[in-house]
C-alpha cells in the first residue's frame, strides 16, 4: 500500500509562480509514488472575511490550476475541503482536547492577530483545522513550507495527546519539505518569499498573467547596484531571477553559470521573462480548456470527494467511538 500524502492551498489571492514551482510541480512528481489528496482549503480561507462570489470563483480557479499544472485526477484526489464535512467535524472533536495555550503561542496567530483590531475564533483554531485535515486521512507525509512547520508539529502534539487520552487512533505525520528550487522570492523585495497576500503589482507573477504583464514585472524586478551578473557576489534579486529561470528551464548549475556570467541585467531580465512566458504558456492553455468545460471540473471535484469520503467517515466514526460519542 502506498503511503498517503495530504497538502492544500487556500483559494485566496492569485496562485503565483512560487506556488507553482514550490508546490504544484512537486505534487505532480510525487503523485504516482504516493496516494495523494490535494485540498482547496476554503474553510481555512474564511478565517478572514472573503467576498462570497469571489471566493466561489477562486475555488474553481484553484482547482482548474491544479489540473492544468499536471495533477492527474485519475490517480490523485482534488478535494474542496468544505465538500467533505468530516474536516469540520473532526476539527471540533480535536478542539475539545487541544489546550488553549498551544494555540495562543502559534507564531502565525500572534503575527496576524497583532495586525487586526478584532480577531475571529476561526483564526485561533486555524491550526486545529489543519491538524484535522492531516489526521482525517492518516497522512504519512505532508509537503509544507517553512511557515507551516510549526503547525505540523502542533498536529503531531494534538495526535499524541489524543492517543494518550483515548487510545491509539492517529498516525504520526512526517514532514516532507519542498525540494530544491522551491523558494521563489518576491520580485520587488527578494528578502521575502513570494506571497499571494503581499500587496503590490510588482511583487508576484500570477500563473495566469499574460505575457506582456510577465515581461513588465520582470523588467522592473529588484536586482543590485552591479551592472552585470556576478555569481560570487550577486545580490538576492539577481539570484532570485536566476533561480526562476533554472526552475522553468531545468538547466544545470553549470549551464546557468556559463550562460549568464557577466550578462547585463537588462538582458538577464529579458531572458528570464521569455523562459517564464514559455513555461506558463501550455499550462495557461490547459487552464482555459478546463474552465471552458465546467461540467468536467465539477465532475472531477465530485468524484474526488466521493473517493475520499468513506475514509474520512471511518476516521470520524473511530474518533467518536474512542471519545464515547454516539454513532448510529
Amino acid at each position: 500500500m502506498k503511503p498517503r500524502v495530504l497538502s492544500g492551498i487556500q483559494p485566496t489571492g492569485s496562485l503565483h509562480i512560487g506556488n507553482y514551482l514550490g508546490a504544484l510541480t512537486n505534487w505532480v512528481k510525487m503523485q504516482y509514488d504516493y496516494e495523494c489528496v490535494f485540498c482547496i482549503v476554503d474553510l481555512h480561507a474564511i478565517t478572514l472575511y472573503q467576498d462570497p462570489k469571489e471566493l466561489l470563483q477562486k475555488i474553481e480557479q484553484t482547482a482548474a490550476l491544479f489540473l492544468a499544472a499536471g495533477i492527474d485526477p485519475q490517480v490523485s484526489s482534488v478535494v474542496v475541503q468544505s465538500t467533505v464535512k468530516e474536516h469540520a467535524e473532526l476539527c471540533w472533536l480535536l478542539t475539545c482536547s487541544t489546550p488553549l495555550g498551544w494555540l495562543e503561542r502559534m507564531t502565525q496567530f500572534k503575527d496576524k492577530s497583532s495586525k487586526q483590531d478584532s480577531v475571529s475564533d476561526g483564526l485561533l483554531q486555524y491550526p486545529v483545522l489543519m491538524a484535522a485535515d492531516i489526521l482525517l486521512y492518516k497522512a504519512n507525509a505532508v509537503p509544507v513550507g517553512d511557515d507551516q512547520i510549526q503547525h505540523l508539529e502542533l498536529t503531531r502534539d494534538i495526535a499524541q495527546r489524543f492517543n494518550a487520552l483515548y487510545g491509539e487512533t492517529f498516525v504520526m505525520p512526517e514532514t516532507r519539505l519542498p525540494t530544491v528550487g522551491a523558494r521563489i522570492m518576491g520580485l520587488d523585495d527578494p528578502s521575502k518569499k513570494m506571497s499571494k497576500s503581499e500587496a503590490g503589482s510588482g511583487h508576484a507573477i500570477s500563473m495566469l498573467d499574460e505575457p506582456g504583464v510577465i515581461r513588465k514585472k520582470i523588467m522592473r524586478a529588484t536586482t543590485d547596484s552591479r551592472p552585470a551578473v556576478d555569481f560570487d557576489s550577486g545580490g538576492a534579486g539577481v539570484l532570485n531571477l536566476l533561480t526562476i529561470h533554472q526552475a522553468f528551464t531545468g538547466w544545470s548549475d553549470d549551464q546557468v553559470k556559463r550562460h549568464f556570467a557577466g550578462m547585463r541585467y537588462g538582458d538577464l531580465k529579458k531572458t528570464v521573462a521569455e523562459a517564464v512566458v514559455a513555461g506558463l504558456e501550455p499550462l495557461q492553455e490547459r487552464y482555459r480548456r478546463i474552465m471552458a468545460d465546467p461540467g468536467y471540473l465539477h465532475g472531477v471535484l465530485r468524484e474526488s470527494a466521493d473517493r475520499v469520503r468513506p475514509f474520512a467517515d471511518a476516521t470520524v466514526r473511530l474518533v467518536k467511538q474512542r471519545m464515547g460519542i454516539y454513532t448510529d
